[in-house]
């Protein structure tokens, strides 16, 4: 794109035109002051250019002001189009808007926070639909009828997206811990069993000195503290040999 070599020389048109704008109270507490060394100009369109001044206001680092400026094809009229406060390629500027929603991890939810689920989201469906309690269908219309129940229960796809979850996860079979584990839980005296569709791959921990006390496990997970765990031989305690040095015990010397 060309650049209008007449537009291009107006760099104290624009300048003034940043100046004034300035003046005016754009840019909050910047002043005339904060306009320095002029960095160049770029075509924008056909008689139409854009003056770039470096920006020296505390705090904008890499900004640069620029001052849009065109004319009319039969006039040497110089006409200001916008004054514009922009960041420059290494300039400081805040970090794109992530929403809430997407921030949010398992574990941040603090006393009287709310995270209510998506109108939308797949996970759950009505009661009297297809969900979590597939053995109750002859009591859906009825409790739909009445009100009695649970409102939303866990789809199809909600409840295998959680079993996804807690098999890969820390209460899986491929936790460090399950690895080097006595027994699986599936045989432990200390796992609680669950009801519904997730009872036959899950169950509670109810060892108080387990780690995963309290938490869902799967069946193929497993620790240290399995009910039939038992101490081998080499893990007992056994009698030292003698020191080598005795560095205990004082010397007796004769006659002291």
């Amino acid at each position: 794109m060309p650049l209008d070599d007449q537009l291009a020389a107006a760099v104290d048109a624009a300048r003034a035109a940043l100046v004034e704008a300035i003046d005016a109270g754009f840019g909050g507490a910047a002043d005339a002051a904060s306009i320095g060394e002029h960095l160049g100009v770029e075509p924008d369109a056909e008689l139409m250019v854009s003056h770039r001044f470096a920006c020296l206001t505390p705090g904008y680092r890499g900004w640069y002001w620029s001052v849009s400026i065109s004319r009319a094809p039969d006039s040497d009229e110089v006409t200001v189009n916008d004054v514009v406060l922009l960041p420059g390629d290494d300039a400081i500027v805040a970090p794109a808007w992530t929403p809430y929603r997407d921030r949010i991890r398992p574990g941040d939810l603090s006393p009287g926070d709310v995270l209510p689920p998506d109108e939308d989201d797949a996970r759950l469906v009505p009661s009297w639909s297809a969900g979590d309690g597939e053995e109750q269908t002859d009591d859906r219309f009825f409790a739909r009828e009445v009100g009695l129940g649970r409102e939303w229960v866990l789809s199809l796809e909600g409840r295998e997206l959680a079993a996804e979850r807690w098999q890969e996860g820390e209460q899986g079979p491929d936790a460090p811990i399950a690895q080097q584990a006595s027994g699986v839980c599936h045989s432990c005296g200390f796992m609680v069993s669950l009801a519904g569709p997730l009872s036959e791959r899950f169950g509670v921990c109810a060892n108080g000195m387990a780690n995963d006390d309290g938490r869902v496990v799967s069946f193929d997970h497993g620790c240290g503290a399995h009910s039939g765990a038992r101490l081998s031989r080499a893990a007992s305690s056994s009698k030292l040999p003698e020191p080598v040095f005795d560095t205990l015990t004082r010397d007796e010397v004769d006659g002291l």
